[in-house]
């Protein structure tokens, strides 16, 4: 055998070893992943079904109504958890996440894009107002780098805590998102016909305002998480009614001096395309005072 063959020879076997030790290595990975999930689930007396991908999964409640096709909008919920508990990131119970189907394995965590197939999956086994339980191997879920600004430690195997609201419309969650925050936060709110809620912590005794009315107005715009998006800071600006959002017209039926807070569905506010910064779908939450009515 001449020495060239020979080299062909070493270096075929070699890059076989070394194939084969990579192998090896990511299918340790695997076996050491699902030993831990059976060890979780046996001391936890739990029985997941084991897709062939090797995720685990468990339907609690499989919901009701027609089979979801992933071109089917839903709104949905998610909760991830180490296996120990601790609750790395979910959802908001006032800032419902809604996409269609067949978008529901895709997350942006840390300016980093994922796909976690079997989120999309496991929500596919379920019908609107359904809930599952998921388990992803760390190799399918963020593998061994981890993320650190989550906690999330190399190989660390992650519980979702899945659900599909019962909602379909988006007014329909809006109405949800808000009965939600108004609880949460002890407050009582009229709701006009428009569907506008509002509260009025003082009432004004000036102008009337109409329609078509240029006011002066004080005001601070919020999310329902709490982030501020807009502020007038103290000092009143001059804007014409009539080309506000829509939810801002209520103010037509209020006087200068009022101070008011008011809480503007979606599609009252800047609808599915959002503006400047606030996202689509957005319920809005305002704090206005009326300073003066130019008629």
């Amino acid at each position: 055998m001449n020495n060239f063959t020979k080299l062909g020879l070493f270096t075929l076997l070699l890059a076989t070893t070394i194939f084969s030790s990579c192998k090896k290595d990511y299918e340790s990975i695997e076996s050491v992943d699902d030993a831990a999930i059976q060890t979780y689930l046996k001391q936890n007396n739990l029985t997941f079904d084991r897709d062939t991908k090797g995720y685990y999964y468990k339907i609690n409640t499989p919901g009701t109504g027609d089979v979801l096709q992933n071109q089917d909008s839903v709104f949905y919920s998610y909760t991830f958890k180490t296996l120990s508990g601790q609750v790395l990131n979910q959802t908001s119970n006032v800032m419902i996440p809604g996409t269609f189907l067949g978008y529901t394995d895709r997350f942006n965590i840390n300016n980093i894009s994922y796909v976690f197939t079997p989120i999309r999956e496991v929500l596919t086994k379920l019908k609107r107002g359904g809930n599952a339980t998921l388990i992803m191997p760390s190799n399918l879920a963020f593998g061994k780098n981890g993320v650190s600004v989550l906690n999330i430690g190399s190989n660390e195997n992650i519980l979702v805590e899945l659900g599909i609201y019962s909602q379909q419309k988006i007014h329909q969650i809006d109405e949800l998102e808000l009965d939600n925050f108004l609880s949460a936060n002890s407050l009582t709110a009229i709701k006009d016909p428009s569907r506008v809620r509002y509260i009025v912590t003082q009432q004004g005794t000036g102008d009337q305002v109409l329609p078509s009315s240029t006011l002066s107005l004080n005001y601070t715009g919020r999310l329902l998480n709490g982030t501020q998006f807009d502020s007038t800071n103290g000092t009143a600006t001059s804007l014409e009614l009539a080309g506000t959002i829509k939810g801002w017209s209520i103010l037509s039926n209020f006087k200068a001096g009022t101070k008011i807070r008011l809480f503007i569905p979606s599609d009252l506010a800047y609808g599915q395309g959002g503006y400047n910064g606030i996202p689509g779908n957005a319920v809005l939450d305002f704090d206005i005072e009326i300073v003066s009515v130019t008629k």
